[in-house]
């Protein structure tokens, strides 16, 4: 049963695991859908930026500013890096300008978020007949913006790319002549656009996924939690069932074979014929038969709750009525070697309590200490008043209990021991019947134990 409970357990967790990890994939790529639809969005809403004639105009201008740098250069005149210098610090000027433009279209599309904007070239190159000329990028170069904002491109998104192809002319000097010559120019470029705060507004709009996602998951962990919670308590209230059922049985088994074999005597007709042998087997049989009734009436009214225990309270005196249960109880266990030291208070006081319930909360204690000590037991029975509530504190030098069991110490049907051992009778109901009691009273009662090292019962009831 135990092995069933563990492989249920792993594969519930394994099967949890494995939803958490479709529903974070889905959420995922939920994510990325919200994000590339989020970029669209913002790409369509500046295609819309009526500004695309100044910006034309721009361009224009650094165009037509490249190609005559390309032509010094073709003539010999500069070299490539002259002409990057030169190219780039056109391209910066202009672009003063072009963030002006840029930030005032901007506030017309009423976004509610900013977005940069960012055109970087990526490769100048001149090609002359089969021959290609890389003019951009050279070595050690780290230019590359011509428009827009100077951010990382790795925290921008791509959103266009665009080739300029064109032809050009230039004059040089060939052999004392002037010749005009042609190539052909090839410039590439791409932009980015970066919106700033753009994973709270992505999130945000995920907000309801993200809300409905945690609640049932943390449904389906609750829902885990109580199926296994509920599972594993079954299991062991069936354990003490069956553990209940195998004590009473054995419990019930003495009596009734000792009956059996007293009624089988009284068919002997020398039992019959003898009136001595008779009365002490009818004597045996009242015996047997009041055990039985005291078993199943233990059972009855042990099983009681608190609330349905009537309490007959009557004023007692403390030091009378707790040296009286001492003395009663030595008398009934006739134990040699029992040593019960007796710290009653010693001041008088009047308690108001249900005499007989009380006394047999505090028998089934001191049964116990004697039941569960393998040694002389030894029993420290104490009183006190402290902070209007008498406490009762009985010490013993048994077993102990272990911390893991004295959390199911009081209730129903438990016992210590495990499964059909019984070296130490009882149902599991004395402790639970204690603890119904004192709190009938209003009171409480706590335990304090260490295996092989005694236990100690404390019970507080107030005194008003």
């Amino acid at each position: 049963m135990k092995n069933k409970i563990t492989i249920l357990i792993v594969a519930s967790i394994l099967a949890l695991f494995a939803l958490t990890s479709i529903q974070a994939y889905l959420i995922s790529n939920t994510y990325e859908l919200k994000k590339k639809a989020f970029i669209k969005e913002t790409d369509n809403a500046l295609d819309g930026l009526d500004y695309r004639n100044e910006l034309d105009s721009l361009d224009n201008v650094w165009k037509e500013d490249l190609r005559n740098h390309l032509n010094d250069y073709k003539s010999n005149r500069i070299t490539k890096g002259e002409i990057l210098n030169k190219f780039f610090t056109k391209t910066d000027s202009l672009n003063l300008l072009h963030k002006k433009l840029y930030k005032e279209k901007l506030k017309t599309l009423d976004l509610g978020y900013d977005v940069d904007y960012k055109e970087v070239i990526t490769s100048i190159v001149i090609i002359d007949g089969e021959v290609s000329d890389t003019i951009y990028p050279l070595k050690n170069e780290t230019r590359s913006k011509i428009f827009g904002s100077d951010f990382n491109p790795k925290e921008g998104h791509q959103i266009n790319t665009s080739i300029w192809f064109t032809e050009s002319e230039y004059i040089h000097q060939k052999d004392d002549e002037i010749i005009t010559d042609n190539y052909d120019l090839e410039v590439r470029d791409i932009s980015y656009i970066q919106m700033k705060d753009w994973k709270q507004i992505v999130f945000g709009r995920m907000a309801s996924l993200f809300f409905g996602s945690l609640l049932l998951f943390l449904f389906v962990i609750g829902l885990f939690y109580y199926s296994i919670k509920s599972l594993i308590t079954q299991k062991k209230i069936t354990e003490i069932k069956t553990d209940f059922i195998n004590n009473i049985t054995h419990e019930l088994k003495t009596p009734l074979a000792t009956l059996s074999i007293a009624t089988k005597s009284l068919k002997n007709q020398e039992i019959v014929t003898s009136p001595t042998k008779f009365k002490n087997t009818l004597n045996i049989v009242n015996r047997q038969n009041q055990r039985l009734q005291k078993l199943i009436d233990q059972v009855l009214t042990n099983s009681l709750s608190n609330e349905d225990i009537v309490l007959n309270k009557e004023q007692i005196i403390d030091n009378e009525y707790f040296n009286n249960i001492l003395e009663d109880f030595k008398l009934s266990k006739q134990h040699n070697n029992l040593n019960i030291i007796n710290e009653i208070h010693s001041p008088e006081i009047l308690l108001r309590l249900d005499k007989f319930h009380l006394a047999t909360a505090l028998l089934n204690i001191l049964e116990n200490a004697v039941k569960y000590c393998t040694k002389d037991p030894e029993i420290t029975f104490k009183t006190i008043l402290k902070n209007n509530s008498y406490c009762i504190i009985i010490s013993d030098n048994g077993i102990g209990v272990s911390e893991k069991n004295q959390k199911h110490l009081f209730d129903k049907f438990y016992r210590v021991s495990e499964g059909n051992i019984h070296d130490v009778k009882g149902l599991g109901l004395g402790l639970y019947y204690t603890n119904q009691i004192i709190n009938a009273h209003n009171g409480t009662i706590s335990i304090d134990s260490q295996l092989n090292s005694g236990t100690t019962f404390t019970i507080k009831i107030p005194i008003n």
